[in-house]
C-alpha cells in the first residue's frame, strides 16, 4: 500500500540508498543485530521524516529488526521521489511525494496512523500532535516516540509542562551524538549546500547573516566563515550573543544586520525572525534562506503582500520584486538543506539514526515502566554510538588505567 509519485522511479532511489548505507557503518552495525534478534517483530512503527536515502537506510534497518513500516515525509519539499518510490519497492506503506499541498501533507501523515502505529519516530512533532488532537483514539495503542529536531523537542516539553502528553518520548535531538554533529556540522554544511547549488553565487566576500547561535547556527556560522565571508549573528539570548562576540563573529539587532546583509540564514526554531520592518531595509538582491525546521521563520505573508510581482527565476529562487529593489527567497522558505539539496551528509546522519534505532528499540523494551515525559536519551547509548563511529574511522583513544579511575573516584586523594 503506497502512495508516491511514480513507482517507475525505485532504481534511482535503490542507487541513492545502497551510496548512503556504504558510508553509514554504525547504523549497518545495528542492523546486522536487528537482522538477528528481530526486536520489532509484530511491531508497527510510524514515520515522519525527510524521505531520502538516509531515512530509507533507516527504515529499512527498522524493517529488518521485523517492525512494518509507514512512513510520509515531515516537509512538502524535502521527499525524494526516487527514494520514496525505493522503499514502497521495498514493501513499507510510504505516502509521500514532492511538493504536496498543505492538505495532502496532512492526508499522509493520517494515512500512516491509520496502520495503527506502537512506536512513532518523529520530525517535528507532526505526528505526536496529530495523536493528541485529531487522532485520539490511537493513544492507548502508542507505546511510545522518539523526536530528533530542536523544533519539536520544544513543543514536547510544552505538551508536558501542560500535562497533556500522553506517552513517553525519547530526545534524540539533545544526544550529544545528535546535536552537536548533525546540528552544527550537518546543519552547517547542507546549509551552505543548498544556497551553493540554487543560486550558484560565490560565499567569499558576502556578508551573511546567521539568526540563532544555537548548535545549528554554530555550525552555518562556522562553514559560512571558512567559504570567506563575513558573518553576523543576531541573537537574543545574551549567553549565546557573548559566545557569538567572542567566537570572532560581529553581533547585531536583525534590523541592523537587514542593511548590510547580502545571504540571510534562520536557524532559531522561532517564527516571524525576518518580517516586513526587516525586509524594508534591506539591499537590492538580499537573499533569504532557512534552516529552521517550519516555514514561518521567514515572514512569507508579508514579503508577498509588499511585492509588486512574483516569479520563479531559478530552481528553487523565487523572485520578490517590491519595485525599488528584488528579493530573493530559496526553497519556498523551508529547509534550504532539503528543499534545494541532499540534506545532512551520510556520515552526520549515521550517528543521528543510529540514536533513533536504539532509541526506538528502549521504548520497545521499557514502555510500560516510563512516564508520559520527554527523556533524555541514555549516556551510555552515547558513548557506544560514539564508540563504534571512532572505529569505524580507523581512530583509537586513550583508556584510562585502574590507578586513574581509582584516583578520579577517591575524594580523598591529594595532588
Amino acid at each position: 500500500m503506497y502512495a508516491v509519485k511514480d513507482i517507475n522511479l525505485w532504481k534511482d532511489g535503490e542507487k541513492k540508498i545502497q551510496w548512503a548505507k556504504q558510508h553509514m557503518p554504525v547504523l549497518g552495525l545495528i542492523r546486522e543485530r536487528f537482522k538477528e534478534e528481530k526486536p520489532f517483530k509484530g511491531i508497527t512503527i510510524g514515520m515522519a521524516l525527510h524521505l531520502e536515502a538516509k531515512t530509507a537506510v533507516l527504515a529499512e534497518t527498522l524493517m529488518e529488526g521485523g517492525a512494518k513500516i509507514a512512513i510520509t515525509g515531515c516537509n512538502p519539499l524535502s521527499t525524494q521521489d526516487d527514494v520514496a518510490a525505493a522503499c514502497a519497492k521495498k514493501g513499507m506503506h510510504v505516502y509521500a511525494w514532492r511538493g504536496e499541498t498543505v492538505e495532502e501533507y496532512y492526508e499522509n501523515l493520517n494515512k500512516v496512523l491509520d496502520h495503527k502505529p506502537d512506536i512513532v519516530i518523529d520530525d517535528g512533532c507532526d505526528l505526536i500532535f496529530l495523536l493528541h488532537t485529531k487522532r485520539t483514539e490511537l493513544l492507548d495503542n502508542i507505546m511510545g516516540g522518539c523526536e530528533e529536531t530542536t523544533t519539536g523537542i520544544i513543543r514536547l516539553k510544552a505538551m508536558e509542562r501542560e500535562g497533556a502528553l500522553k506517552f513517553p518520548v525519547m530526545d534524540v535531538n539533545d544526544a550529544y551524538t545528535k546535536h552537536l554533529f548533525d546540528n552544527r556540522y550537518g546543519t552547517g554544511q547542507s546549509a551552505l549546500d543548498g544556497i551553493l547549488r540554487s543560486t550558484n553565487l560565490l560565499i567569499a566576500g558576502k556578508t551573511v547573516v546567521v539568526a540563532g547561535y544555537g548548535w545549528c547556527g554554530r555550525g552555518v556560522a562556522m562553514r559560512a566563515k571558512g567559504l570567506g565571508a563575513e558573518v553576523v549573528i543576531t541573537e537574543v539570548n545574551p549567553i549565546r550573543a557573548l559566545e557569538a562576540r567572542m567566537d570572532g563573529f560581529r553581533v547585531m539587532k536583525m534590523e541592523k544586520a537587514a542593511e548590510i546583509g547580502d545571504i540571510f540564514i534562520t536557524t532559531t526554531g522561532c517564527k516571524d525572525v525576518i518580517r516586513k520592518e526587516h525586509i524594508l531595509k534591506m539591499k537590492d538582491g538580499a537573499i533569504l534562506s532557512n534552516a529552521g525546521h517550519f516555514d514561518n521563520e521567514i515572514n512569507k505573508k508579508e514579503l508577498s503582500e509588499m511585492a509588486k510581482s512574483i516569479k520563479e527565476v531559478r530552481k528553487c529562487i523565487t523572485e520578490y520584486d517590491l519595485g525599488d529593489k528584488k528579493i530573493y527567497l530559496l526553497g519556498e522558505g523551508r529547509l534550504v538543506n532539503l528543499a534545494c539539496a541532499d540534506g545532512h551528509p551520510c556520515e552526520v546522519m549515521d550517528m543521528s539514526f543510529a540514536n533513533q534505532a536504539l532509541s526506538a528499540e528502549y521504548i520497545l523494551k521499557n514502555h510500560e515502566k516510563l512516564e508520559p515525559r520527554v527523556y533524555r536519551i541514555p549516556y551510555e547509548q552515547d558513548l557506544m554510538i560514539a564508540s563504534l563511529k571512532l572505529n569505524a574511522m580507523g581512530i583509537e583513544i586513550d583508556e584510562l588505567t585502574e590507578e586513574q579511575k581509582r584516583y578520579l573516584e577517591d575524594w580523598k586523594e591529594g595532588t
